[in-house]
């Protein structure tokens, strides 16, 4: 036996807090988009007028309560907030909140993207094809077995750990990107010369992305690269890495920068240089400082040959290379770090539906 209790979801966890917020009230608002995948910490929040949306406090549990969100595991734990301040959020999140004394918040969390709650939550999605929505009541009621709040503590700290060493590598790697965007534009913007005028089309090929179907994209393989980053992974690569991918339909104009080889779908646009740029470091803060917007009037889009002709001053060889050579070193570090966060990742991965399915226990 486990030593561990067969309880409701309700005994241990408050759902969906009562708090209040009036409307039209400047709130911080965490939008679906700001909640990654399997992702701790939202990517960011917005200060917003509140007009409606579920409410929650920091050390609350967001789930996404339809598909795909929770199917692609749109979870957040809430740590933006200040202490008392109430953020607000989509209706399509269910809020959950420890019990003190019966429940951790952070173990709340780890369970919650852990298969012991998630199939049940899958399994309870009804509605039309396209916007099934998890039954609450019926998560509510479900008998799950919970540890101990001794045990329950032990386990998140285990969890926890992996989770913030996986934060502090992306936020050195955010610092490292933020480093070598500060030097492009010094030299390039604000410290441009007389240099002769060109487009973008001087520098670069924009090349379109190939078509893949959602099943093809499993969870191994080469990095399937949409408009809005990476959305999968599949068996072949079409384009050798390092490269760079542009937003074509979706999130227009996204530059995404990739080490290794991947397969950009049909609403990118992927990158060749003219200029024989090492690593396209270069171009690649060229195109993050260059505003694209919708030039496609029939369906919004990014048009290639309008983007292309984008007025730029052409810097002289010698200066591209130094920059690429200086951000070469900045952007190596940030590659071991992706190679370390996905070491750390994967662990964090096959730990958790054994620390809570007991099947590994941890001393408290």
């Amino acid at each position: 036996m486990n030593g561990w209790q067969q309880v409701t979801l309700d005994d241990v966890a408050i759902i969906n807090p009562t708090e209040s917020l009036k409307k039209g009230q400047l709130a911080k608002k965490i939008a679906m988009e700001s909640i990654q995948p399997f992702t701790k910490n939202p990517s960011g929040f917005s200060l917003t007028e509140f007009n409606g949306g579920m409410k929650f406090r920091n050390g609350d549990t967001l789930v996404a309560r339809i598909t795909p969100c929770l199917e692609n595991g749109k979870t957040s734990y809430i740590d933006v907030l200040d202490e008392g301040e109430i953020g607000f959020g989509s209706t399509e999140y269910i809020v959950l909140r420890e019990k003190p004394q019966i429940s951790d918040k952070q173990f709340l969390y780890y369970f919650s993207i852990s298969p012991i709650f998630r199939d049940v939550a899958i399994l309870s999605m009804t509605g039309s094809s396209g916007r099934q929505r998890v039954q609450t009541d019926v998560v509510r009621q479900h008998l799950f077995e919970l540890p101990s709040i001794e045990e329950q503590k032990a386990i998140a700290a285990v969890l926890s750990s992996l989770d913030d060493k996986i934060d502090l590598l992306h936020r050195q790697n955010k610092t490292l990107e933020t480093m070598a965007e500060t030097l492009f534009r010094q030299w390039f913007v604000e410290e441009a010369e007389d240099w002769k005028d060109g487009i973008l089309g001087d520098v670069i090929e924009l090349i379109y992305g190939k078509a893949l179907k959602e099943d093809l994209r499993t969870g191994s393989g080469y990095p399937v690269v949409g408009s809005s980053g990476t959305v999968g992974h599949h068996a072949e690569y079409l384009v050798e890495g390092p490269g760079i991918v542009i937003g074509r339909k979706g999130t227009l104009g996204k530059v995404t920068y990739l080490f290794e080889n991947f397969f950009p779908i049909d609403t990118t646009y992927y990158i060749k240089s003219k200029i024989n740029s090492a690593g396209m470091l270069y171009e690649c803060f060229l195109l993050k400082t260059l505003s694209f917007e919708n030039s496609d009037s029939a369906v919004p889009g990014l048009n290639r040959d309008i983007a292309l002709s984008e007025e730029i001053k052409i810097p002289p060889q010698n200066l591209i290379e130094e920059f690429n050579d200086i951000c070469a070193g900045f952007f190596s570090k940030m590659k071991v770090n992706i190679n370390q966060i996905r070491t750390l990742e994967n662990l964090r991965d096959i730990l958790l539906p054994k620390l809570m399915s007991s099947e590994v226990r941890v001393e408290v």
